[in-house]
C-alpha cells in the first residue's frame, strides 16, 4: 500500500487525478471503477481540465460506478447517475453507451445487483476502482458489518450514513435508506484502488482502516490484503498517521 500526503484539498485532488490520468495515457480502454460524494468532485474537476486541455481521451474508456441510492430516478439530482453526468460524463468524451451504474430505479433489488455484477465480469473487471471512505470506514456502501460482502448488493444504509448524506437532501426523511453497492469482493477484484480522503474528521478512521485490524467492522480495513492499493490524503486525513 501506498500513502501519498498532500498539503490540502486542491493538492490531493490533483495527485490522484494523475494516478488516473496514468492509467488512461497508458490503456485508453481503462476500465474506470468510479466513486461519488464530495471527496472526488475535485478529482473529477481535475481530469476534465486535462481532458479539456487535449492531455486526456476517455474515447475508448468505460466506467462501472460503485453504488446507487435504491428508488432515485435516473435524472433525480441526488442519483449518481446524475452526479456522475454532472461531474464527468457531460464534461468529456466518453460514449454514455460505455458508462454503467446500478439502477436505482429497478424496485427488484436482486436482479438489479445480479444484472451488474454479471455485467462487470463480463467487461472483464476493473482496471482501477476509485473509492471515497465514510467516516465509519464504509467502502461503497459497505457498511460495518460481521462479514465482508462478496457481491453487488442491497445493503440498509446506516443513521450515521443517512445523517452524512442528508446535508444533501431537503431532510433527512428524504434520504433513501437502501442503496445497491458493489460488493467488498467485487472491489477487491480491481487490479488497482485509489483511495481519497480528506479532513480531520477522516483522520481517525483513515489510522483505523490502514493501520488496525482487519476487520468488517471497518470495511475499508480489507484493503491492506489488497496488492495495488494507493492513497492519497490531504495533512488532515493523514495527521494520526505515525
Amino acid at each position: 500500500m501506498e500513502i501519498i500526503v498532500a498539503k490540502d484539498y486542491a493538492e490531493m485532488s490533483r495527485k490522484a487525478a494523475d494516478v488516473i490520468a496514468a492509467c488512461l495515457k497508458e490503456n485508453p480502454a481503462t476500465r474506470l471503477g468510479l466513486a461519488t460524494g464530495s471527496t472526488p468532485e475535485g478529482l473529477y474537476a481535475c481530469l476534465v481540465k486535462d481532458y479539456q486541455a487535449g492531455l486526456l481521451d476517455f474515447s475508448q474508456a468505460s466506467s462501472f460506478n460503485l453504488d446507487e441510492y435504491r428508488g432515485l430516478a435516473h435524472d433525480h439530482d441526488q442519483s449518481y447517475h446524475y452526479f456522475m453526468k454532472k461531474n464527468l460524463f457531460d464534461a468529456v468524451n466518453i460514449d454514455p453507451a460505455n458508462t454503467a451504474v446500478p439502477d436505482g430505479a429497478n424496485p427488484d433489488a436482486q436482479a438489479a445487483c445480479d444484472e451488474y455484477e454479471a455485467a462487470i465480469e463480463a467487461a472483464g473487471g476493473v482496471d482501477i476502482q476509485l473509492l471515497g471512505m465514510g467516516h465509519n470506514g464504509h467502502i461503497g456502501f459497505n457498511e460495518p458489518a460481521d462479514e465482508f460482502p462478496k457481491q453487488t448488493h442491497c445493503v440498509d444504509l446506516t443513521e450515521s450514513t443517512i445523517s452524512a448524506n442528508s446535508r444533501l437532501f431537503d431532510s433527512a426523511e428524504e434520504v433513501p435508506r437502501q442503496a445497491y453497492t458493489m460488493g467488498i469482493g467485487t472491489i477487491m477484484k480491481a487490479k488497482k484502488i485509489l483511495v481519497v480522503a480528506n479532513g480531520t474528521a477522516k483522520a481517525a478512521i483513515v489510522r483505523d482502516a490502514f493501520t488496525g485490524a482487519v476487520t468488517p467492522s471497518v470495511p475499508a480495513s480489507i484493503l491492506q490484503f489488497h496488492p495495488d492499493v494507493t492513497v492519497v490524503l490531504d495533512a488532515d486525513a493523514a495527521s494520526l498517521l505515525a
